[in-house]
C-alpha cells in the first residue's frame, strides 16, 4: 500500500495437467443409483454379480444328502418320540408336501464331501416355503426354519469328519402367516401343498456374504440420505467403486476382499464384530431384538406352540454367535407352553435369561386386548403373568409391553403401577387412520391420576427389518425431541414369529460403523435392555425433564369393528368373568365354614389361564381364523363344565343345592355387594306353594329368601292393546308404548317426562359394512351413510301376569336372517331402584358384510356420553367438532352406556355387547357384524342378546353401576339343604352370618364397589391345591402361613369416597396391598363399641380417590 517492495517468488511446478486428455461427463445420479441393484439382485445378472459368489460350493446329491419322510396323518402334531417311532420312506427334492396344517417329519442323512471338510463355514440349507424345526438325532430341538427367510442351519464342526450324520426336520405345512390363498387376511386355503425346493450342504464365502451387507447399507445411504448431503454423494461413489473393482477383477475373491476395503472407508473397519459398538460416541437409539408371536391369529393355538420353540431357539443361536444381541419376549403363556412341550428348549432359554441376554418383558399372561376384558381380568393378566416370571426367572417384569393391541384402556396406567410396572411400550397408534398421535415419549395418566412413562417407537413398528431407514426414522419421526431424543428400535420378524435374522444384526453393525466413520446417521447401540432404556427416561424425569402428559384412554382410530365381531366369543368371555367372580367369592366363604372343603386353586388357575388366553388381542376382538374359534369354543365349554362341577361342590359345602325339588327353604344367592330386591321366575314345573310362576327375593349380600310374589309385591305391571294396534306396558314407574316392535313412547311417570325424542327406540338398523381392507377388524365412518331401518312384523302379547308383561315381535332382515324380540316390563319392586324396559332378542344371522345395530333416540342433551370401562367410566364426545371427536364414531363400552344432562339421564344396559355409539342424542348399541375375512363364517348362526333402557332422575351415579351389574348377574334359585344333625333355623342362621361376615358398611359411599372377594394366592392351604398341578404357575414362590382374604374395592363414578370394610371374622391384621398381593401399609381396625357378645363387627376405614382401585388383605 505504501510502495513496499517484495522479492519475486517463483511458483512451484503445478501437477494440474495443461491439456484435457478426454471428455468427462457429469455422473447422472439416478442412473448410477439404479445401477446399484444390479450388484446384489437375483435377476438376469445374478450369475455374474455378487450373488454368484456367496457360496464356494454346494452339494445336494444323494451321496451326500439323503432324505426320508414320515407324513403324519389327520393333521396331528406328534412329539419327537412319537414321530420317530414310525417308519420313514425315501423322498427327494421337488416333492410336494401337504395339505395345509399337516406335519411331515424328515430324517436327513448328511455326509460332508471331502472337498468341503476344510471350508471356512458350512451350512445346511433347507427351503420348502413353510416352517420347520431342526432336531438332533437324540431329540433335542435346535433351530427354526422359515421358507425364503431363515433357510440355513450352521453345521456343527463334528460333521466335518467325512462320516454320515443324522438329524431331523419337523415340517409344518404353513407359512409364517398361516395358509392364506394370497391376500393374507382371507380365510386359509385348506389344500395348500409345499414343494421342497432346497436341501443342500453349502460352503459359504463369508467375505462375499459380508460385502453383500456392506453394500446393502451403503446403498441405502446413497438412496435415503438427503439429496443435499455430501454423505449421500459419497455413498454413491463408494458403491460404484465396489462394482467397478468387482468387474475389473472378473469377480475374483481378491476383488471381493478389495471391495470390503473400499466399503470400510464409509462404514469403518470393525463391522465384522461387536467391537463396532465399543466407542465413546453417544448413541441415542437402543436396538432390541424382538419376536412378536400372535398367540393365535391366522393359525391355531397348537401351531403357536411350535412357533414359540422355533423362534426362541433361533434367538438362542444368534445370542451365542453375536455377543451384542439382546432379545426380549413377552407372554407368560408362551413361556409355559415351551416349558411343557419343549423342556430342553426352555432350559436353553432359561440359561440365556440368567445371562441377561434373553429378556422376559410385559408382565402379563398374554399380550391381551385391553378394551373388553373386565377390570378383574386385567388384574389377573398381571397377577398370573408376574407370578410366572418371578417363579421361573426370579424377577418380575418392570415394563408393560403391548405393541400390537387395538387401543389402550384408561385404567391401564393405574393397574400397571399396582402390578409393579411403571413403564409402558407400544406403537399401535401409529396405525391411526384419521389423526396422527402427537407424542413419542410421554407420561400416560390414568383415570385416578396414576401415571406410567410411555414410549412409542418412532420407527413405528415392532417388526423393524433393521434397515438403514428404520434407524433414520427413529429420529426423523421422533415427536418428543424437546424433552428427549432417545428411542427404542424393536427389530425382528414378527406376528408369525421368527425374530431377528443374522442379516438384521449385521446391518445394525454397519449402521453403527457408518455413524461413527461418516456421520449423519444417528447412532444405534446394542447390548442393552428395555428396562435400561426406561431407567434413563425415569432418571431424566427425576432430574427435572417434564415429559408431556396424555390423560385417559389411548383410543385407537382403527379396528373399531373388533368391539362386535365374533359375538359368541365375547359372550363367553363375559360369562366366564361372572362365573369366576361368584366361584371365588363362594369358595372363600366355604373355606371359612368347612375344614373339609379345599379352595380349588388348581382348578381356578386352569379356568383363569384359559380365560386369559382367550383374551389375546386377536382372539377376543374377533380377528382370527375360524380354527381359532373352534378352539376357543372347546376351551370355554371345558371351562363351563368344570365351573359347573365347582359350583356344585361349593354349594354343597354351603348347604345349598341347585335341585329346588328337594325339601328346604327356597333361597337365592346374592353375590353382589349390596342389597337386591327382584322378581324372579320359579323354574317350571317346581312352583311355589300357591302355584304362581313368580317369587320375590330380597335381602343383603348372601342368602335371600324367596317369597311368593302375590304376597310380597305391592305394585303390579300391566299390558293393554290400543286401537291403533300398539301396546302399552306400564308399572308404577314407567309407561311404554310399543308399535311394530319399536318403543314409540317411554314416559317416566315419577318425573312426568317423555324419554324418547323424535323417533323410535329399539329400532333395528342395518348398515353396509365394507371397510377399506381389514374386514373383521374395521368399520369405517362412511358405513353410517348406508343406514337402513328394518321393518318389523306384527307384535303380540306373550306374557301377561301382575309381575311381568311382555310383547314379542318378529323382524325380517333378509331371506336368511330374522330377529325375534321380546320387550318386557316387570312390576316395580322398590321405589329407590330405577325401573327399566328389557329387550331380549333371538337373532338368526346369515348376512354378508352387514352390520346390525339397535337405536335409542332419547330426549337428553349433552356434549359427552359416559361408558363403563374397567373400574370406572370414560366420557367421550357426542359431537364431531374436530377430527379427534369424529374418530370416536364407534367406541367400546362394558355393561352400560349413559347419556345424562343436569338432573336426568338414560342408561342402556347389556349382557354381552361392547360396541356403542352416541351421536347427538341418538344412542346406538352394536349387535352383530358379518365380515368374511379372515373367518368366512364369523357370527353366522343363532344369537341371544339382552339389553335394556333405564331412565333415571338425576345424573349418572351408582344406581346405574349397580343396575348394570345386576343385569349381568341374574338371580339363581336354590334349596337350603339342612344337615341331618342341625336344625333348619340354626343352619340357615349360620349361613346368613357367614355371608354377612365380609361387606362394606351401610354408611359407605354407594359409589364404592366391593368387586372381588378371594383367598390369598400364597396362603398355605391354597398353595397346597395349586401345587398339585404338573406345571404350577407359582412354583417356588414363598408360602404364607395361615388364611387370608383378598378384597378389591374401587370407586365407580368419579369422586373421592369414604367407606368401611365390616367383618365379623377373626381378623388379626389388615393391610393394603398391590395387585400382586404384596403387603403394604397396615390399616387400623376398630370394633363396634355398641356390639355385645363374642361376634363383634370390626371396621376398617378406606378413603378412595376417584376411580382408584384398592386391594386389601384380611389376615385371619
Amino acid at each position: 500500500m505504501g510502495g513496499e517492495t517484495h522479492p519475486r517468488v517463483v511458483p512451484a511446478m503445478s501437477s494440474y495437467p495443461k491439456l484435457a486428455t478426454r471428455p468427462v461427463g457429469q455422473q447422472i445420479e439416478s442412473i448410477y443409483t439404479d445401477r446399484l441393484r444390479q450388484f446384489t439382485s437375483g435377476g438376469q445378472y445374478s450369475s455374474q454379480n455378487l450373488v454368484a459368489k456367496l457360496h464356494d460350493e454346494t452339494v445336494d446329491d444323494e451321496d451326500h444328502v439323503r432324505l426320508y419322510v414320515y407324513s403324519v396323518p389327520d393333521l396331528a402334531r406328534p412329539t419327537f418320540k412319537e414321530a420317530t417311532s414310525h417308519e420313514f420312506k425315501k423322498t427327494h427334492r421337488g416333492e410336494l408336501f401337504g395339505p395345509s396344517w399337516a406335519t411331515h417329519w424328515f430324517r436327513i442323512h448328511l455326509t460332508v464331501p471331502t472337498s468341503m471338510v476344510k471350508a471356512e463355514h458350512l451350512e445346511f440349507h433347507w427351503d420348502a416355503n413353510n416352517e420347520g424345526l431342526v432336531w438332533t438325532e437324540d431329540g433335542i430341538p435346535l433351530q427354526g426354519l422359515t421358507g425364503g427367510e431363515r433357510t440355513e442351519w450352521v453345521l456343527p464342526d463334528s460333521f466335518r469328519d467325512g462320516k454320515e450324520h443324522v438329524f431331523y426336520i419337523e415340517m409344518a405345512c404353513n407359512s409364517m402367516f398361516g395358509n392364506p390363498p394370497g391376500d393374507i387376511i382371507q380365510p386359509p386355503d385348506p389344500n395348500k401343498y409345499f414343494q421342497l425346493q432346497t436341501a443342500r450342504i453349502a460352503a459359504v464365502n463369508l467375505q462375499a456374504r459380508q460385502l453383500y451387507v456392506d453394500f446393502w447399507i451403503i446403498g441405502d445411504a446413497a438412496r435415503e440420505f438427503p439429496g443435499d448431503s455430501w454423505e449421500r454423494h459419497e455413498a454413491l461413489q463408494v458403491c460404484n467403486a465396489i462394482i467397478d473393482n468387482f468387474i475389473a477383477a472378473g469377480g475374483s475373491q481378491q476383488s471381493i476382499i478389495e471391495g470390503r476395503k473400499i466399503a470400510q472407508k464409509y462404514v469403518g473397519e470393525n463391522v465384522d464384530s461387536s467391537k463396532v459398538y465399543d466407542t465413546d460416541n453417544e448413541a441415542i437409539i437402543s436396538g432390541i431384538g424382538h419376536c412378536h408371536i400372535d398367540t393365535c391369529w391366522l393359525w391355531p393355538f397348537a401351531e403357536t406352540k411350535r412357533k414359540v420353540a422355533r423362534s426362541w431357539l433361533n434367538q438362542c443361536d444368534l445370542i451365542e454367535r453375536y455377543p451384542e444381541h439382546r432379545f426380549t419376549a413377552s407372554q407368560a403363556q408362551q413361556y409355559k407352553w415351551l416349558e411343557i412341550n419343549y423342556p430342553a428348549a426352555f432350559d436353553r432359554v432359561k440359561s440365556k435369561v440368567k445371562q441377561g441376554k434373553f429378556q422376559p418383558v410385559g408382565g402379563s399372561w398374554v399380550e391381551h386386548d385391553t378394551n373388553m376384558p373386565s377390570g378383574e381380568s386385567l388384574v389377573r393378566q398381571f397377577l398370573y403373568g408376574q407370578r410366572y416370571f418371578e417363579s421361573h426367572f426370579g424377577d418380575r417384569c418392570r415394563t408393560f409391553w403391548l405393541p400390537d393391541t387395538f387401543g389402550y384402556s384408561s385404567q391401564l396406567p393405574q393397574l400397571c403401577r399396582l402390578a409393579g410396572m411403571n413403564r409402558f411400550f407400544t406403537q399401535k397408534l401409529s396405525w391411526n387412520n384419521i389423526n396422527n398421535f402427537p407424542h413419542t415419549t410421554f407420561n400416560w395418566v390414568s383415570l385416578d391420576g396414576s401415571q406410567v412413562i410411555c414410549h412409542m417407537a418412532p420407527a413405528e413398528t415392532y417388526t423393524a427389518e433393521a434397515h438403514f431407514g428404520d434407524v433414520r426414522r427413529s429420529v426423523t419421526q421422533h415427536k418428543s425431541m424437546n424433552q428427549d431424543n432417545t428411542s427404542l428400535l424393536v427389530f425382528g420378524k414378527g406376528d408369525g414369529g421368527g425374530g431377528p435374522l443374522r442379516e438384521h444384526l449385521e446391518k445394525l453393525r454397519r449402521c453403527r460403523g457408518l455413524s461413527d466413520k461418516t456421520g449423519l446417521l444417528p447412532r444405534v447401540k446394542m447390548g442393552t435392555s428395555v428396562d435400561e432404556f426406561y431407567d434413563k427416561l425415569e432418571e431424566k424425569a427425576a432430574n427435572g425433564t417434564e415429559f408431556v402428559t396424555w390423560y385417559g384412554e389411548l383410543y385407537f382410530e382403527l379396528h373399531r369393528g373388533t368391539y362386535t365381531t365374533q359375538a359368541n366369543n365375547k359372550l363367553y368371555n363375559r360369562k366366564s368373568e361372572i362365573m369366576m367372580h361368584d366361584l371365588e367369592y363362594l369358595a372363600t366363604l366355604a373355606t371359612l365354614k368347612s375344614k373339609s372343603y379345599q379352595y380349588p386353586k388348581k382348578d381356578f388357575d386352569e379356568i383363569w389361564e384359559n380365560v386369559l388366553l382367550c383374551q389375546f388381542h386377536d382372539c377376543l376382538p374377533g380377528s382370527c381364523i375360524e380354527m381359532c374359534y373352534d378352539d376357543t369354543d372347546k376351551i370355554y365349554a371345558h371351562n363351563f363344565k368344570l365351573g359347573e362341577k365347582l359350583v356344585d361342590d361349593v354349594l354343597s359345602a354351603l348347604g345349598l343345592s341347585k335341585d329346588i325339588s328337594l325339601p328346604g327353604e327356597l333361597v337365592a344367592l346374592n353375590t353382589l355387594p349390596w342389597p337386591r330386591s327382584e322378581i324372579v321366575k320359579v323354574p317350571s314345573p317346581k312352583r311355589m306353594s300357591n302355584a304362581t310362576d313368580y317369587a320375590i327375593v330380597s335381602g343383603e349380600p348372601g342368602l335371600m329368601y324367596a317369597k311368593p310374589a302375590a304376597s310380597a309385591v305391592r305394585e303390579t305391571a300391566s299390558v293393554t292393546t290400543q286401537k291403533d294396534g300398539s301396546f302399552v306396558l306400564e308399572n308404577k314407574a314407567l309407561q311404554v308404548r310399543i308399535k311394530d316392535g319399536c318403543i314409540t313412547s317411554l314416559i317416566d311417570l315419577k318425573a312426568d317426562r317423555e324419554v324418547i325424542a323424535n323417533g323410535k327406540a329399539n329400532q333395528f338398523v342395518l348398515f353396509d359394512d365394507k371397510p377399506l381392507y381389514w374386514q373383521a377388524w374395521d368399520v369405517e365412518v362412511y358405513h353410517l351413510n348406508s343406514r337402513k331401518e328394518l321393518q318389523s312384523g306384527k307384535t303380540r302379547i306373550v306374557e301377561e301376569s301382575p309381575y311381568r308383561v311382555s310383547v314379542e315381535t318378529e323382524t325380517k332382515i333378509s331371506e336368511q336372517s330374522w330377529i325375534k324380540t321380546t320387550i318386557s316390563l316387570s312390576a316395580n319392586v322398590e321405589d329407590n331402584i330405577p325401573s327399566y324396559v328389557e329387550m331380549e332378542s333371538e337373532v338368526e344371522w346369515h348376512e354378508d358384510k352387514n352390520f346390525l345395530k339397535v337405536e335409542f333416540p332419547v330426549d337428553v342433551v349433552n356434549t359427552e356420553a359416559s361408558y363403563e370401562t374397567q373400574f370406572g367410566i370414560v366420557r367421550r364426545p357426542t359431537h364431531y367438532n374436530t377430527t379427534w371427536d369424529m374418530a370416536k364414531f364407534e367406541v367400546c363400552s362394558h355393561k352400560f352406556a349413559d347419556l345424562s344432562e343436569h338432573g336426568y339421564g338414560v342408561s342402556i344396559l347389556n349382557d354381552c355387547k361392547y360396541g356403542f355409539a352416541t351421536a347427538g342424542s341418538l344412542m346406538r348399541l352394536s349387535l352383530l357384524r358379518s365380515p368374511k375375512a379372515p373367518d368366512a363364517h364369523a357370527d353366522m348362526g343363532r344369537h341371544r342378546i339382552r339389553y335394556a333402557i333405564m331412565p333415571h332422575a338425576g345424573g349418572l351415579d351408582a344406581r346405574t353401576v349397580r343396575a348394570a351389574r345386576a343385569f349381568n348377574y341374574p338371580v339363581q334359585l336354590y334349596r337350603s339343604v339342612v344337615p341331618e344333625k342341625k336344625p333348619t333355623a340354626a343352619a340357615d342362621d349360620e349361613n346368613e352370618k357367614l355371608f354377612r361376615s365380609i361387606a362394606l358398611s351401610s354408611d359407605s359411599n354407594p359409589s364404592l364397589i366391593l368387586d372381588t372377594i378371594k383367598r390369598g394366592e400364597d396362603d398355605e392351604d391354597v398353595r397346597h391345591s395349586s401345587s398339585q398341578s404338573d406345571f404350577p404357575t407359582d412354583a417356588g414362590l414363598k408360602v404364607r402361613k395361615g388364611k387370608s382374604i383378598i378384597l378389591r374395592i374401587y370407586e365407580s363414578v368419579g369422586g373421592k369416597a369414604r367407606g368401611s370394610i365390616a367383618t365379623t371374622l377373626p381378623v388379626k391384621k389388615v393391610t393394603r396391598c398391590n395387585l400382586l398381593e404384596d403387603d403394604g401399609e397396615e390399616l387400623t381396625m376398630r370394633a363396634d363399641p355398641k356390639a355385645k357378645g363374642g361376634e363383634r363387627t370390626k371396621y376398617v376405614g378406606v378413603e378412595v380417590r376417584p376411580f382408584e382401585v384398592v386391594t386389601v388383605r384380611l389376615q385371619l
